[in-house]
């Protein structure tokens, strides 16, 4: 780019286009919403910059272009043209104020997202931005305002109380005869998870087992109630995250024994915008009545 080059103002532009194409300084200023005066300053400043006369001026004659101005009208024009279909230059979307928010992804996937039209819909002029972390496997999204994390640090952040149970798929139950005991688990496969160990299930359930250590190792939740839906073996599940394979009959509950989840997942808002507590304030809302219709099926 020349070192040279000067730029004419937006503003200048804007005067000189209206001007040319209403046919005047005060239909002009009447569509850009200043005076007559300052759309006349504008295209003077403007003709200044480029050297030459963009109109010619005369009591004695209709307003008009110069040979200059007709060609450099046609440019302008152009040139506006681009910068107005730009997204970021309308008014609606410089005034949208954007949330970001980090969940973890199965419960993202199985409760965040099928409730967001119940927060956009109350809050249309607000862009959520949803970003999935990790931290299991150390790897977090960007800073965001609003963060859903796996393990809450206090009660205070936590958003539910999950409580986990065995689940399977009817297919991989078919042929056991009910009613089931801890003990019928013996021979199936056990699903399993760092995030999801059955240890604190065998102990509630008077099993002197050890942790099952065959099998894949599946670090994410959702994972691990896909893989128990397609017959792969018995997953520990939450009653939160399993709560549509459950309706759906893709996966059933074994047996009426369920324990509290030893991780529950919290919320963390790091912003005191009105945005972020208006929807840490939905989340919680919408989270404490999953949890209460969950309560019954515990």
């Amino acid at each position: 780019m020349p070192h040279d080059l000067r730029f004419p103002s937006i503003d200048g532009l804007r005067a000189f286009e209206s001007t040319a194409r209403l046919g005047g300084f005060e239909p002009a200023a009447a569509a850009l919403n200043i005076s007559a005066s300052a759309v006349g300053k504008r295209i003077n400043a403007l003709e200044d910059l480029l050297g030459v006369s963009l109109l010619i001026r005369s009591s004695n004659r209709p307003f008009c272009l110069t040979s200059a101005g007709k060609e450099y009208l046609v440019q302008v024009s152009e040139a506006l043209a681009l910068l107005a279909a730009m997204p970021l230059h309308s008014r609606s979307t410089q005034r949208r104020s954007r949330l970001t928010i980090t969940a973890p992804p199965t419960f993202a996937r199985q409760i965040l997202v099928p409730a967001l039209p119940e927060f956009t819909q109350a809050h249309p002029k607000l862009e959520l931005e949803l970003l999935l972390s990790t931290p299991f496997l150390d790897e977090f999204a960007p800073p965001a305002a609003v963060e859903i994390r796996m393990g809450a640090d206090a009660d205070d952040q936590i958003l539910m109380r999950d409580r986990i149970t065995p689940m399977a798929s009817p297919g991989l139950l078919r042929g056991l005869k009910p009613p089931l005991s801890p003990a019928d688990l013996t021979g199936l496969a056990l699903l399993r998870s760092p995030l999801e160990p059955w240890q604190p299930w065998f102990q509630v359930a008077h099993l002197d087992w050890p942790e099952p250590e065959q099998g894949t190792r599946y670090v994410d939740l959702g994972l691990t109630l896909e893989a128990a839906a397609c017959g792969q073996g018995v997953v520990l599940g939450r009653l939160s995250l399993a709560a549509t394979l459950l309706k759906t009959g893709a996966l059933l509950r074994i047996f009426e024994l369920s324990v509290p989840a030893t991780r529950n997942y919290g919320l963390l808002c790091h912003s005191d915008s009105d945005a972020a507590q208006a929807f840490c304030e939905w989340l919680r809302r919408h989270c404490g009545t999953l949890a209460e219709r969950l309560s019954g099926a515990a």
